[in-house]
């Protein structure tokens, strides 16, 4: 079996709608992918209406989080989230308030952005998303499109970095209070990308070993972001802790050249983050 269990859709920072994302799975030779978009779950019914048979897909999503560490500034990281209850009123509440945070960030962005000049507008990026949570990559795109930059990388190299001075934080979810609205979801909250260091500053292991604590359920190693290396700390941190092992593209289309499938999950691992799930159950024939 091809597991994949992290792609994103254009109803977030994806290019392809849910539907042509299950059309693109099962091209690709998938048997199970799960849909993860930022901080919502609006694409869940297209991604069930627009299913092919034979294709498993998991409702998930990938929440926005920060780790406060004692002695340093907040770290950035996501928790995924499967199988939970959409419908839970404190996750959607917290949803809720993460896409507006993320719509007040991009405005601000662009706003910066304009008044030194660059050809950006806020009102064309937002319709040019089609009703997806807009973030950096939808400003990114437009710096494309106006000629700035030849790349979405390239945007996020430069003016979108976090280091720019246009750069904007935005107030994300304790990682800890996250889990734990997933976990009264019903759902399973999975560490994504813990050691990307490529995308800069990471947790130790004692962040993780207290996530852990605080009821995370899994780690997402195999990703195309981590070395061999990382994959074999990761492996080794998940088998001393006990928690579920997941691999997966982190799919978006064409804002990244990772194919999706890249990064799979074993299909024992997938078997145990399923009979963990109590929120929802998988798409499936």
């Amino acid at each position: 079996m091809l597991i994949d269990l992290h792609t994103h859709s254009s109803v977030s920072d994806g290019t392809e709608t849910p539907a042509e994302l299950m059309l693109t799975a099962r091209a690709a030779g998938l048997d199970v992918v799960a849909l993860t978009d930022h901080d919502t779950t609006d694409g869940w019914a297209a991604a069930q209406d627009a299913r092919p048979a034979g294709l498993t897909v998991v409702p998930g999503m990938e929440l926005s989080c920060r780790w406060f560490p004692d002695d340093q500034p907040p770290i950035s990281v996501h928790l995924l989230a499967y199988l939970f209850d959409p419908d839970s009123p404190a996750l959607s509440a917290e949803r809720a308030r993460l896409r507006e945070e993320r719509l007040s960030r991009g405005e601000r962005i662009v706003e910066a952005l304009a008044a030194d000049g660059y050809p950006v507008l806020w009102a064309e990026i937002v319709e040019a998303s089609a009703g997806g949570v807009v973030g950096r990559p939808h400003v990114a795109r437009a710096l494309v499109r106006a000629g700035v930059v030849e790349s979405v990388d390239a945007a996020f190299a430069t003016l979108l970095h976090h280091r720019s001075p246009y750069y904007v934080t935005k107030a994300d979810t304790d990682v800890r209070q996250g889990i734990a609205l997933v976990r009264a979801a019903g759902g399973v909250p999975v560490f994504a990308h813990g050691l990307a260091t490529k995308r800069g500053r990471v947790v130790g292991d004692d962040a993780v070993a207290a996530m852990a604590e605080a009821g995370l359920l899994g780690l997402e190693v195999d990703h195309p972001d981590h070395s061999d290396e990382e994959r074999r700390h990761l492996r080794g941190l998940a088998a001393d802790l006990g928690l579920i092992v997941t691999g997966s593209s982190d799919y978006h289309g064409s804002n990244k050249t990772t194919p999706i499938g890249v990064c799979a999950t074993d299909p024992a691992q997938f078997e145990a983050l399923v009979a963990a799930g109590t929120g929802a159950a998988p798409f499936r024939d």
